[in-house]
C-alpha cells in the first residue's frame, strides 16, 4: 500500500489531537486562572531508501545525500502556558487572592487533608470551622502559623485557621501612660474656690475601664495649683473604696495619724496611692514649668501608683492595676476668659502607647500584599494571624494538571520542600479582592482553530488521491 495513505492518517490523528487542545481551551475561556495549551507536532521516522555516499575527489565524482522517505506526524508536545498571567478580575472579596509574579511563577499551597496540590486559583473562603478553603473543592489553604510573640514561624506549611476561639478576641493591655493638657485659666473661679476636678480614663489588665478623679486647686502663690488625687470610679461612676449608707468614704485613723479610706475592707492610705503634687505655671509665658510632690523631684511627669491597690487584695473585678507615668507638660496656665478647658487622657502624648486598651472582639481579616494575615478588633488592636506561603518550581511547565483548577508535582517539574517561600522575596505579591482570569486568547485559538481544520481537510484530500492512485493502478489489469 501507499506510504502517504498511513502518512495522511498519522496527520488526521495529529490534527484530531490539536483540535480537542483548541476546543478544550476554548470551553475554559472563563475558567479561573486557568492555563492554556498547545500541540506540538513531530516528525515520526524516515524510510532511508539509499544511504548518503563520499565523493571521490581523484575521479572527480560528487558524493550524494541519502533518499529518505516520511512515514507522518506525531503529537511531540503539548504545552502549558503557565507563566502568562490572565487578566485580573476585581470582586472586592477580600479572600479572593490573585498572584502577582515578578521573577518567579508561584502557587497557592493547598491540601485535601491527605495529599498537597498546587493552584492558581485563589477564590477562598472561610468554613465553618475557621479555615480557609478553596470555594470549588474545600481544600485548605496552606501556610505558615505565628508564634506566642506573634512572629512567623517559617517551617512545615499547614492548615490557615484565620477564626478560632483564640483569634475571635484581643487581649487587653493596662494603661501605664496618661497625659494632661489644655488650658487651666488664671481666673478660673471654681479652681480659686474648692478647685477644679479632672479625670484620667485607664484601663485594668482585664480590660475595665476606669477613671481617677484630680482635684487642681489654686494656691496663694500665682502660677502654683495643688494636685490632689480625690476617688477612683469604675466605669459606672461607682468609687472603688467603700463607702457608707451616706455614701461617704469609710475611714480610719492610723496610730501614724493619717486617715486611711477602706478598699475591699482594707485600709490604705491615698497618699501612697497618689502623694499631693505641686503644679507650677511660668506666669510671663503661661507655660507649665513642673509639677513636684514630697516623694517626687520636679519634673514633667508625675506617678500614679496603682499598683498599690493590688497588693492589698485583687480589684473587686478579679484583675489588676499599673502604674501610670502622668505627663502634666502640655497643661497650660493664662488668662482664657473664664474658661478651662484642662482635662486628662491614657496614652503618651507623643505617640499614643501605654493607653491600654479593652478585651476586643473580631471586626474584620485582611491580607496584605506579602501574604500576611490580620485579625482587626474594636479596641484598636491590629494582630497577625498567620501568612500565606507559596510554592515555586524549577519547571513550572511540568506540573501535571489534575483538574479542579489544581496541579501536581511531577518528575520533571521539580519537588515541593514542604515549607514554601514568602512571595514577597522576588517581588511578587498577592492582590486581594481580585482573582486571575484564564489567558486564553481567543484570537489565537480560533486562527489556530482555521489552521488545524485546513491541515485535517489536505490530509484527508491525501487519502483521497492516494486512493484514486491504487484505483488506477487496479484498473490496469481491465
Amino acid at each position: 500500500m501507499m506510504r502517504s495513505l498511513y502518512s495522511a492518517v498519522s496527520g488526521l490523528k495529529t490534527h484530531q489531537t490539536r483540535m480537542d487542545v483548541i476546543g478544550n481551551n476554548i470551553a475554559n475561556v472563563n475558567t479561573e486562572a486557568f492555563k492554556s495549551s498547545s500541540v506540538r507536532f513531530s516528525e515520526i521516522m524516515y524510510q532511508t531508501t539509499e544511504g548518503a555516499t563520499f565523493g571521490n575527489a581523484a575521479s572527480g565524482t560528487g558524493g550524494k545525500n541519502a533518499k529518505q522517505i516520511g512515514l507522518g506526524v506525531v503529537s511531540g508536545s503539548t504545552a502549558v502556558n503557565i507563566t502568562g498571567a490572565g487578566s485580573a478580575e476585581t470582586t472586592g472579596n477580600p479572600f479572593d487572592l490573585r498572584l502577582n509574579d515578578k521573577n518567579s511563577t508561584n502557587f497557592f499551597i493547598v491540601s485535601d487533608g491527605a495529599n498537597r496540590f498546587f493552584t492558581r486559583a485563589g477564590d477562598f473562603y472561610v468554613d465553618g470551622n475557621g479555615y480557609l478553603c478553596m470555594s470549588s473543592t474545600g481544600y485548605t489553604l496552606q501556610g505558615w502559623q505565628v508564634d506566642a510573640n506573634g512572629n512567623v514561624m517559617q517551617d512545615q506549611v499547614s492548615a490557615l485557621r484565620v477564626m478560632s476561639s483564640a483569634t475571635k478576641t484581643s487581649a487587653p493591655e493596662a494603661t501605664t501612660k496618661a497625659y494632661v493638657s489644655g488650658v487651666l485659666d488664671k481666673n478660673d473661679t471654681q479652681a480659686a474656690d474648692s478647685g477644679r476636678v479632672i479625670t484620667i480614663p485607664f484601663f485594668d489588665d482585664l480590660g475595665y475601664n476606669y477613671s481617677a478623679k484630680f482635684n487642681i486647686k489654686k494656691t496663694n502663690t500665682d502660677g502654683t495649683y495643688d494636685v490632689k488625687l480625690t476617688d477612683i470610679v469604675d466605669s459606672k461612676g461607682n468609687s472603688l473604696f467603700d463607702l457608707d449608707k451616706d455614701g461617704n468614704f469609710v475611714t480610719t485613723t492610723g496610730r501614724d495619724g493619717k486617715t486611711y479610706y477602706s478598699y475591699n475592707g482594707n485600709p490604705i492610705d491615698v497618699q501612697s496611692i497618689f502623694t499631693d503634687a505641686s503644679l507650677k505655671f511660668d506666669q510671663s509665658e503661661g507655660t507649665f514649668t513642673s509639677i513636684s510632690s514630697a516623694t517626687s523631684a520636679a519634673a514633667d511627669t508625675i506617678k500614679l501608683n496603682l499598683s498599690v491597690l493590688n497588693t492589698q487584695s485583687a480589684s473587686k473585678n478579679g484583675s489588676k492595676f499599673s502604674d501610670i507615668d502622668v505627663d502634666f507638660s502640655k497643661s497650660m496656665n493664662y488668662n482664657n476668659n473664664g474658661t478651662s478647658t484642662i482635662g486628662g487622657m491614657n496614652g503618651d502624648i507623643k505617640d499614643g502607647s501605654g493607653k491600654g486598651k479593652a478585651l476586643g472582639a473580631l471586626t474584620g481579616i485582611s491580607v496584605n500584599d506579602d501574604g500576611k494575615i490580620y485579625g482587626s478588633y474594636d479596641n484598636g488592636n491590629t494582630v497577625l494571624l498567620c501568612q500565606i506561603s507559596v510554592a515555586q518550581f524549577a519547571n513550572a511547565s511540568g506540573l501535571e494538571k489534575v483538574g479542579d483548577n489544581c496541579y501536581q508535582t511531577t518528575l520533571n517539574s521539580g519537588d515541593f520542600d514542604g515549607i514554601g517561600v514568602e512571595i514577597s522575596g522576588d517581588g511578587s505579591s498577592i492582590a486581594s479582592g481580585q482573582l486571575e482570569m484564564s489567558n486564553v486568547d481567543l484570537s489565537s485559538q480560533f486562527t489556530d482553530m482555521i489552521v488545524t481544520q485546513r491541515g485535517f481537510q489536505a490530509n484527508s484530500r491525501v487519502i483521497t488521491t492516494s486512493d484514486t492512485l491504487l484505483e488506477e493502478l487496479i484498473n490496469l489489469k481491465r
